[in-house]
């Protein structure tokens, strides 16, 4: 009996768009894989088309040229909606729907009765560190917790494809550590294929399994770094010397490694 197929396959993606009547470029022939229960982070400079990626895999946006694949079937755009779930930096919480409220809508999108949706969601709010909050308001919770409800949201749409653009990057750093290590704990448990977009190189080695680099506009695989840390993944390991030697490559591959005041 042969292999199953990735849960993820792009081939050859290339995208370009209109802006201000000038045809831009934002990806140049990618090919990514994931398999599931794989986390494959992707870093690149602003602008470099992370996010479009992103858009295009979730059926949001149509690639100009290649194809993509969930489980093994090529997929246009608009049959690529709702196989993938998909969180945005932004929590984008209805601030006129309780933090309850906010969980349950992806499952009333996918036709699950109000009531029905409310006690699923209600059901997970300990595990997401969110129990006692059910009745508040996004106004009412911090950054961290807000972030919290968004993930549970995405969560209960039981997608085994999960699409993180940027989910800690509002935070302040200490919020920011806190909730990777959360996300690992909970990735853990659940074990979907996880693709992350990520500016933040320290973050992308101590969560994924591989890492892609993709060049300034348009977006080009500059390099693909198979992170060689055992799991469960611990917060020490960021002073170990693989995670340090994984840290060197990236910002290499970046262009940052030797420039004077570069982020790290």
């Amino acid at each position: 009996m042969g292999q199953p197929p990735p849960l993820l396959h792009v081939e050859n993606v290339t995208s370009f768009y209109e802006e201000e009547g000038q045809t831009l470029q934002a990806l140049d022939s990618i090919t990514v894989t994931v398999d599931d229960g794989e986390l494959v982070a992707i870093i690149g400079p602003s602008g470099s088309g992370k996010s479009t990626l992103l858009d295009i895999i979730s059926g949001l946006f149509a690639q100009t040229s290649g194809e993509v694949a969930i489980e093994g079937q090529v997929l246009p755009a608009a049959k690529r909606l709702g196989h993938a779930a998909y969180m945005r930096q932004r929590d984008l919480l209805m601030p006129w729907r309780t933090a309850l409220d906010n969980a349950a809508l992806a499952l009333q999108v996918h036709g699950v009765p109000m009531r029905r949706a409310q006690e699923m969601a209600r059901e997970r709010f300990p595990e997401f560190g969110l129990e006692g909050f059910e009745d508040a308001y996004p106004a009412q919770l911090s950054g961290g917790m807000r972030q919290r409800v968004a993930f549970l949201r995405t969560v209960l749409t039981e997608r085994r494809l999960l699409l993180l653009d940027e989910p800690f990057g509002a935070l302040d750093a200490l919020n920011r550590v806190a909730l990777q290590t959360w996300l690992l704990s909970l990735w853990e448990r659940e074990r979907q294929g996880v693709i992350l977009v990520t500016h933040d190189v320290d973050e992308a080695i101590f969560l994924a399994d591989r890492v892609i680099v993709l060049s300034a506009r348009p977006g080009r695989i500059v390099l693909e770094e198979t992170i060689a840390l055992p799991r469960p993944r611990h917060r020490e390991m960021v002073t170990s010397a693989p995670f340090l030697a994984h840290r060197a490559t990236l910002l290499d591959a970046l262009g940052l490694l030797h420039v004077s005041g570069a982020p790290v």
